[in-house]
């Protein structure tokens, strides 16, 4: 019997997101059936006082601070300018600091937010990755797709298959990177490796994978939002405990883990921080949202427990 199933003192557990979005209507509907209370956060109505008792607060006047929060979950975290992004995990740092339970933590966030970063750290981790190149040199772009036949150029920052394209011949590269070229683009390149157009998505919750999907697409791109057609499976153990490492090697709460097979060798992709699962949970025997929200409450109930409770850590802070 988890923790989530004992008798508790009320949680206050709050969503980073947009109320509107289907992930977080969810994630509030279960952790309220967990008797937890819910906070609804937009994302950019934070605003920051130092000093002063109540450091973080979600729009003008509210009280109390997002720090008297047993945990916050961060189910968004819009783009915008530079400055915009910085300062809302700057946030988030600043809420871990105050002794908030983040999910997933601040490092997380800007370790799967970023390809690039991801799979560097993956690598040097010894996980099996694609074939990369990163550079912001066009000549050593050209390079790359002469000396690799084809890659695929991918967004340093972006998800659900968006802006992806398959590069195979000199003059369409020449075209697509000039193009990047203008808008200051990074240069981030992937060996292309057949794969039966099909890859699995894994979600991994706390130490355990809690479902998976086999993902069949009409082309290469394997993505829900790009057609691809989801099927429920049970994970080869081998994968299971790439995306298991995955996670470890991240620091991640929960993580979408997305991998592909080629020539009997498994890659992983992408690791997803904030991941989606409307398509997962389509096929998947598991309520993911409670799977996610049982998660958290035992993660407060286990740091209540330790005797790290929400007066102590206001007045620490105060």
């Amino acid at each position: 019997m988890g923790l989530a199933s004992r008798k508790q003192e009320k949680l206050r557990i709050g969503i980073l997101g947009t109320s509107r979005s289907t992930h977080v209507q969810l994630l509030a509907a279960a952790l309220q059936s967990l008797k937890a209370e819910v906070v609804l956060i937009s994302p950019t109505r934070l605003t920051v006082h130092i000093p002063g008792p109540l450091a973080v607060e979600a729009m003008p006047g509210s009280e109390p601070g997002l720090e008297t929060l047993n945990a916050l979950l961060v189910r968004s975290l819009p783009g915008g300018s530079l400055e915009q992004v910085i300062y809302r995990v700057d946030v988030l740092r600043r809420l871990e600091n105050l002794g908030l339970t983040v999910i997933n933590r601040p490092a997380v966030l800007e370790k799967t937010v970023d390809k690039f970063y991801t799979s560097a750290l993956l690598a040097d981790a010894g996980l099996p990755v694609p074939r990369t190149l990163v550079t912001e040199q066009f000549t050593r772009a050209l390079e790359t797709v002469k000396e690799l036949g084809a890659v695929v150029v991918k967004p340093l920052f972006g998800s659900r298959g968006q802006g992806m394209v398959l590069v195979d011949n000199l003059d369409v590269a020449y075209r697509v990177f000039r193009a990047l070229e203008l808008g200051r683009y990074i240069y981030y390149l992937q060996q292309f490796l057949p794969h039966a157009n099909e890859d699995f998505r894994l979600l991994v919750v706390g130490k355990e994978v809690v479902c998976a999907m086999r993902r069949r697409g009409n082309s290469w791109k394997t993505n829900i939002a790009c057609g691809a057609v989801p099927e429920h499976v049970n994970p080869d153990p081998a994968l299971s405990r790439l995306a298991l490492k995955t996670a470890e090697v991240l620091g991640a709460d929960y993580l979408g883990v997305d991998i592909l097979i080629c020539n009997n060798q498994p890659y992983i992709l992408e690791a997803n921080g904030i991941p989606g699962w409307s398509g997962l949970q389509s096929v998947a025997p598991v309520d993911i949202a409670r799977v996610i929200a049982g998660y958290a409450v035992d993660k407060c109930l286990e740091k209540e427990k330790m005797g790290y409770s929400r007066s102590r850590r206001v007045s620490k802070w105060s």
